[in-house]
């Protein structure tokens, strides 16, 4: 029977192409016209040349006559790779026109003619890998990278932001350099690093797009020797070596990128903030009324992000507590978000949290006006959907201030330390009037008379950083590596 090329998967159509050009190569060799072998093996020579182009896959009874009419056997013609680099370069090209990148162009497959050179083919096949890597940059546009990032906080929401297999990954870590539980010291994140089979080393000149460098032929860490004051060592360290723990592998895609970033903070906060050490903590601090972020996040002497991070990873799980999380940079745009408390953030039409305006009442923005940095500052705030109770801080970085919030519904404020707060806000955020525009008298009597000069932020026209690893410049980066590489 023969099959149509419509029909043949990949494998069969790759082996009807092979099978085909073996033919044609040994029909030339010997000097044959392909009218000569349709009259040997008594078939049309329109046959024939469809089996030479891989259009069709012969009977077998067909191939043994042209195995015997080219003086050779079916093993021979069954052979998996082809007999010269022309017969490759004509598969690969016959191959590539089959697929999906040429289809879309509408460009309709053609026959390679003999009196085709090589350099033209060798120049097809690399146009068309050029469009593959240009297509695959062009699907990591912005509203891909949002679609991704919904898709896995609607994850996180489902499991609670509480991921048991990186629990018990940061558990088998820490038991195996012999941690003996509560805070993890930078000598206990150093052998971690050795025990991976790593050596850690400092430089000034690490690549600016990246946060460490894994040189994985050498089993070196490369880590940047200049820390801010509040930056900490252990953390770039343990994000780095959290890769290698979890075996991630080159990104294939945006939703695969993020998601190993997910993982990659999640573990780090886990070997930091060991579950094994900090469930029973905050289980007695929700006996005694008294769950306080400032407290986990001084006890492990971690970044108050880090602190809210890993709360919202144990709060449902372990305290029955559903919990919402947010991070508001000074202008009022949100960065980061999780919530799995009803608590009704703004989002776009994807979906997506990042990148909206937070409500000017809400916590995270009220606490930027707020003089007193030391003290944690507490919020009740009303709500479209009920009350909720928020404690915040501001914390800054290299791009400017954030605020980060971690809230809960008003029946669960009762654990917490802060629930007295006289503090009460409003928050119709879901409402246009509420902060998305101004109020109708100030309005009414601005709005034909200003016209601000608008500091437009330097990511608005950018398009999003390309490539695996998106953002790094990966010539700084070999060309780092081979700079540092020992002798």
């Amino acid at each position: 029977m023969t099959i149509d090329e419509d029909s043949v998967g990949d494998d069969a159509e790759a082996d009807a192409l092979t099978i085909g050009r073996r033919i044609r190569q040994l029909r030339t060799q010997r000097g044959m016209t392909l009218e000569e072998l349709s009259v040997a093996v008594d078939r049309a020579p329109s046959q024939l040349s469809m089996i030479e182009n891989g259009k069709r896959e012969p009977r077998l009874t067909l191939l043994r006559a042209i195995a015997r009419a080219l003086g050779s056997s079916v093993d021979a013609l069954l052979e998996a790779e082809p007999l010269d680099a022309r017969a490759s370069l004509e598969i690969s090209l016959q191959r590539a026109m089959r697929g999906q990148t040429f289809r879309a162009l509408g460009i309709e497959p053609f026959r390679i003619a003999k009196t085709v050179p090589d350099e033209a083919l060798n120049a097809l096949l690399a146009l068309h890998g050029e469009i593959d890597r240009l297509r695959d940059e062009r699907s990591a546009t912005p509203e891909e990278a949002r679609r991704a990032n919904v898709e896995l906080r609607d994850l996180m929401r489902e499991q609670n932001n509480y991921f048991a297999d990186l629990e018990t990954e940061a558990t088998r870590i820490l038991a195996a350099v012999d941690h003996p539980g509560g805070p993890l010291t930078q000598r206990t994140a150093s052998d971690i690093a050795a025990h991976l089979g790593f050596t850690l080393h400092y430089v000034a000149d690490l690549p600016q797009t990246t946060r460490s460098v894994a040189d994985l032929k050498n089993g070196r860490l490369y880590l940047s020797s200049t820390l801010t004051q509040k930056s900490d060592a252990r953390t770039g360290v343990l994000q780095a070596l959290s890769s290698r723990i979890l075996g991630h592998r080159e990104p294939t895609s945006y939703a695969e990128f993020l998601r190993q970033r997910v993982e990659t903070n999640y573990l780090t906060g886990a070997m930091l903030v060991p579950e094994a050490h900090v469930v029973p903590m905050l289980v007695a601090a929700k006996a005694d009324r008294a769950i306080s972020i400032e407290d986990l996040r001084d006890v492990y002497s971690v970044s108050y992000e880090t602190a809210a991070h890993r709360f919202t990873n144990l709060s449902t799980t372990h305290l029955g507590i559903p919990v919402h999380f947010l991070k508001v940079h000074e202008s009022g745009t949100i960065t980061k978000a999780y919530e799995n408390d009803d608590v009704n953030f703004p989002t776009d039409r994807l979906g997506s949290i990042e990148g909206q305006l937070c409500c000017r009442r809400w916590t995270s923005r009220v606490v930027f006006d707020v003089a007193d940095r030391f003290n944690p500052y507490y919020q009740y705030t009303d709500t479209g959907n009920g009350t909720y109770w928020c404690t915040a801080r501001v914390e800054g970085s290299s791009e400017g201030s954030h605020s980060v919030s971690v809230g809960v519904r008003f029946d669960d404020t009762k654990w917490f330390i802060g629930r007295d707060t006289t503090n009460r806000g409003v928050s119709r955020h879901s409402v246009e009037v509420c902060c998305r525009r101004a109020p109708a008298e100030l309005e009414g009597s601005w709005r034909e008379s200003a016209w601000p000069n608008v500091r437009t932020p330097r990511t608005l026209l950018a398009t999003l950083p390309t490539g695996s690893f998106p953002g790094v410049d990966t010539t700084e980066l070999y060309e780092f590596l081979e700079a540092h590489a020992p002798a």
